[in-house]
């Protein structure tokens, strides 16, 4: 099932997370997706749901490729949960859009506080705006005794059942930063408050889950093996972590051996034909990557003999010559794409983007609070998906390719294997 909400904020990957950690220890096999191209929520449904968690979007992955994905986890899987994004109506491809091309039935979040009646005005209103969509029940969050919760399943019309309640406890609480939550590596306890989620979710009543579905098999295209025979080094760490799995299984399912390095603690790069930068947080790391010369070297040298480098925000502002954070510290980068970054109190860019290269068109997004400061002249620019969103630049040096576009490899597997040819 779909988890949704009237708005973000209500709790859904809280409750997403409880969900999967509860009915993985009912020994059901678990795979967890998140709605949209967010990499943060992903590591804590991952943690929770003990799997990888891949991303579902129509417009940047196409219906086919959604389908395929889903197809494949229900075969290997009892339970697939949905997390989806902001409200369930929010936006040009919303949770609803989604789960009525997919078919998949709708859990609605809301936070119960201060709500009797009410509560299930909201639910009949969602359950009930757009015909066609299959909404499974609801999910009370923050209910504040069992006798609430009785008073919320008593409100509830026939035939949008609660299908669970989670009791209000600070102990469950996410922490977050400016680009959302904090990843799962730094939140220590982790685990614990993903148990005591899992047992406030059984509080005041009995979990239930919606009656199965199905998913049709869908013709997928074969990957065409461009990188046959080639090596590529990609950044994974605590600086260098927003990536997509599906990008690293399109890489490999077109020949490629991947080896994995950090630019924050390592000295050299593994001996590789291309190196991968992906986003993360660089500005919370500014010392680190700053006083690690030798890998910073090790970068220049890679591109200096002719080997490719793909980076995308996070991994791009690493590659210029400097970056300030929010407190005007600056700090030294590797230097191969001149410029400097300022991080900025408020979001500077968000939303859904298309770029047109020789090879065609690949999708991706934007989501950075850094401003760059640069007189390159840039190879391409992206189109918004949206009119409110500013278009990207994307850089071109030798064999060097980079941009704030986090893409969507598998939408185009002719295209991102170039980045690395």
């Amino acid at each position: 099932m779909l988890i949704s909400a009237p708005a973000s904020g209500q709790g859904k990957t809280t409750v997403t997370s409880a969900l999967a950690y509860h009915f993985r220890r009912q020994n059901l096999r678990v795979r967890a997706f998140k709605t949209g191209p967010d990499f943060i929520d992903p590591q804590i449904l991952a943690c929770a749901s003990g799997h990888s968690v891949y991303q579902l979007d129509l417009w940047m992955m196409g219906e086919a490729h959604c389908r395929d994905l889903l197809y494949r986890a229900a075969g290997e899987s009892d339970l697939i949960l949905i997390e989806g994004v902001m409200g369930l109506y929010d936006g040009d491809s919303s949770s609803a859009d989604l789960a009525q091309a997919l078919d998949v039935p709708v859990a609605v979040v809301i936070d119960a506080q201060g709500m009797a009646q009410t509560f299930a005005a909201v639910a009949f209103g969602l359950a009930n705006y757009r015909a066609g969509l299959t909404c499974a029940g609801v999910i009370a969050n923050k209910v504040g005794s069992v006798g609430h919760a009785g008073l919320l399943q008593e409100a509830l019309p026939q035939g949008l059942p609660l299908l669970a309640a989670m009791a209000k406890h600070t102990s469950v609480d996410l922490p977050s930063r400016h680009l959302g939550l904090m990843q799962a590596d730094e939140i220590g306890d982790l685990d614990r408050r993903l148990q005591r989620a899992a047992e406030l979710l059984n509080e005041f009543a009995t979990c239930r889950l919606p009656i199965p579905v199905a998913f049709d098999p869908v013709e997928g295209c074969r990957m065409p093996k461009l990188l046959a025979g080639k090596s590529i080094a990609v950044a994974k760490d605590a600086a260098f972590s927003f990536i997509y799995p599906a990008n690293l299984d399109c890489l490999k399912a077109m020949g490629a051996e991947l080896k994995f390095f950090s630019p924050l603690a390592d000295t050299q790069l593994p001996e590789a034909d291309g190196v991968y930068l992906p986003g993360g947080y660089p500005e919370l790391h500014l010392k680190a990557l700053a006083d690690n010369r030798a890998m910073k070297q090790a970068l220049r040298d890679h591109h200096h003999a002719g080997k490719a480098i793909y980076a995308e925000c996070g991994g791009f502002l690493y590659l210029l010559d400097s970056l300030v954070d929010k407190d005007g510290h600056a700090a030294e980068m590797v230097g191969l794409l001149q410029g400097r970054a300022l991080m900025q109190d408020r979001l500077v860019n968000l939303g859904m983007h298309s770029l047109h290269l020789e090879l065609g068109e690949i999708r991706g997004h934007s989501f950075h609070h850094s401003l760059l400061e640069t007189d390159m002249a840039a190879f391409s620019h992206s189109t918004p998906q949206r009119q409110r969103s500013q278009a990207e630049a994307f850089y071109r040096s030798g064999s060097l390719r980079a941009s704030y576009l986090h893409l969507y490899f598998p939408f185009n597997p002719q295209l991102a294997a170039g980045f690395f040819l």
